[in-house]
């Protein structure tokens, strides 16, 4: 069964996380490298996305909710959360993901609302940036 893919704010994102259920997925691509990132996310660029969809699984065991985005989460970001939602309904195997998200305007809107940044170079992210 296709589960079906929402949005969600950057300030909800914000209240989620704190449960550590939760798994931010940034699909940008280049520009991650001289940009800022949202702390703790993963980085699965939309390039090279298709390849790597059990790689994610497996990055994001244990968590219940994938937030995917890009820049502004017009077209990477839910491209790729459809591309993993179709990915894991043709899956065998129970991931436990129950919520497929995109990030309403994507990271651009996230730094734009005031939202903490990370600079580090870390992969993956260790979350523990300012």
């Amino acid at each position: 069964m296709a589960r079906s893919v929402s949005y969600v704010s950057a300030a909800k994102l914000v209240s989620m996380a704190r449960g550590n259920r939760v798994a931010v997925i940034d699909v940008r691509d280049e520009e991650r490298s001289y940009q800022a990132h949202i702390a703790g996310s993963h980085h699965f660029a939309s390039g090279s996305f298709a390849a790597r969809l059990p790689e994610l699984v497996q990055a994001t065991s244990g968590k219940d909710t994938l937030v995917f985005h890009c820049a502004l989460s017009q077209v990477r970001g839910p491209s790729c959360a459809r591309m993993f939602s179709d990915y894991l309904s043709e899956s065998k195997e129970d991931s436990g993901i129950k919520n497929i998200m995109v990030l309403e305007r994507g990271f651009n809107g996230w730094e734009i609302s005031g939202q903490p940044v990370c600079h580090c170079k870390d992969a993956p992210c260790k979350g523990t940036c300012s």
